[in-house]
């Protein structure tokens, strides 16, 4: 098979060669005419080898986005069946079933797609022109490769409701992907249990794919520290890290969001668990939540979790974004008795371990507090971190004492 050829710049090709990924458009020197927008194409060094195969897109930063550096390799039907398949036996292999991240892009060479399972329902984000073209390809061999080991699929739900997609020059959408043979399911949310708690998903109308995957076994460590504790969960969504510590027998869990549609579904999701009697819930902005309760005096927690979300999703907000987490953790210690616990966690990659590491010590200095580090964690291995794309680590998570 032929494919389309770019030539990189002189010099650029130290990055590949290392193992990136992604390809950024001024890192080209030149295209061939026939290489059109989610193609996939060779990728040159300054003097005409081989280095790498990918997808293309003139109209994205990143230029390319890798598939292989086997020349020997074709991108077909085949090649795309044994990603999915190796994608799935790796969650198999560390015990994930039928409640897990199946592809997490580029750490499973699946460039620009990301592919969530709740039980009989796949959850799809598609973030590369190339991955998009070959939908018709890709979703169906989803479904075979999955259903073949033994959990059938019974229908497949796009979340491309995403401004990222712009950045590909793809339109924003969402809705049920028709799969051969199967009918398109009527609702839009199901159920799943996790470390022992059920959940109802939304997946047309819940953040990102509808349910966060990536935090399973942090909230098992939050859940196995908080028996006996008064517990206070700060955005908690549809209420996970304060199912987990009721469950674990926590003496009373309050959870905090600031979307009222967030607080009915964790709501929901208590009342599904038979939880309700040590739990209630508030609509309120934890900005503002925080310095009241610390005016009021007394310390009501003994335990706060504090699970935003990404306050940037570019370099360029990091400053403002850090001092949003400096201010909440601040307010957390400044709260919290001696003794007491936090949990405290950052998914934007931008805000990076060192930032965030640093921003912490500046707060404990600030609330005359002293942090006793009991685990640092990172996202569950079902969103796999490729050690040559730094934009797949990016779930940090600490549980400290305060003393």
């Amino acid at each position: 098979m032929g494919y389309g050829q770019v030539c990189l710049r002189r010099g650029e090709d130290s990055g590949i060669r290392a193992g990136a990924c992604w390809i950024f458009d001024n890192e080209l020197d030149w295209a061939d005419d026939v290489c059109r927008d989610g193609d996939v194409v060779d990728v040159l060094d300054s003097r005409m080898r081989f280095l790498a195969r990918g997808f293309f897109n003139s109209h994205s930063r990143i230029a390319v986005r890798v598939l292989t550096m086997d020349q020997s390799e074709e991108i077909g039907r085949d090649f795309f069946r044994r990603r999915i398949a190796a994608a799935w036996e790796f969650r198999r292999s560390l015990g994930f079933s039928d409640s897990c991240r199946v592809v997490f892009g580029e750490a499973d060479g699946l460039p620009g797609l990301t592919v969530d399972r709740f039980g009989d329902i796949l959850v799809t984000q598609t973030l590369s022109v190339g991955i998009e073209r070959l939908k018709p390809v890709l979703f169906p061999l989803l479904a075979e490769v999955l259903t073949a080991d033994g959990q059938p699929v019974r229908g497949l739900y796009e979340r491309n409701d995403v401004a990222l997609r712009e950045r590909e020059g793809l339109e924003q959408n969402k809705g049920f992907f028709p799969l051969p043979g199967l009918p398109l399911p009527a609702a839009t949310e199901t159920e799943i249990s996790e470390n022992g708690v059920r959940y109802r998903v939304d997946f047309e109308n819940g953040q990102k794919t509808g349910f966060f995957l990536d935090q399973k076994y942090n909230r098992r460590a939050v859940g196995a520290l908080a028996r006996g504790l008064r517990v206070l969960d700060c955005f908690t969504h549809t209420g996970s890290f304060a199912l987990n510590a009721a469950l674990g027998g926590a003496a009373h869990v309050t959870a905090v969001d600031i979307s009222e549609e967030a607080v009915a579904m964790a709501r929901a999701n208590a009342a599904l668990n038979g939880l309700t009697d040590r739990m209630d819930f508030l609509a309120e902005n934890v900005f503002d939540l925080l310095p009241r309760l610390e005016a009021a005096g007394g310390t009501p927690y003994d335990f706060i979790i504090l699970d935003p979300p990404a306050f940037t999703k570019s370099r360029k907000t990091v400053d403002s974004a850090l001092r949003g987490y400096k201010e909440i953790n601040y307010r957390a210690m400044k709260l919290l008795p001696r003794g007491g616990y936090l949990a405290t966690c950052s998914c934007s990659h931008f805000a990076t371990e060192e930032l965030f590491v640093k921003m912490l010590h500046a707060a404990a200095a600030d609330a005359g507090v002293s942090l006793r580090q009991i685990e640092a964690r990172q996202q569950a291995p079902d969103h796999p971190i490729l050690w040559n794309v730094p934009e797949t680590d990016y779930l940090k998570f600490y549980l400290f004492q305060v003393v």
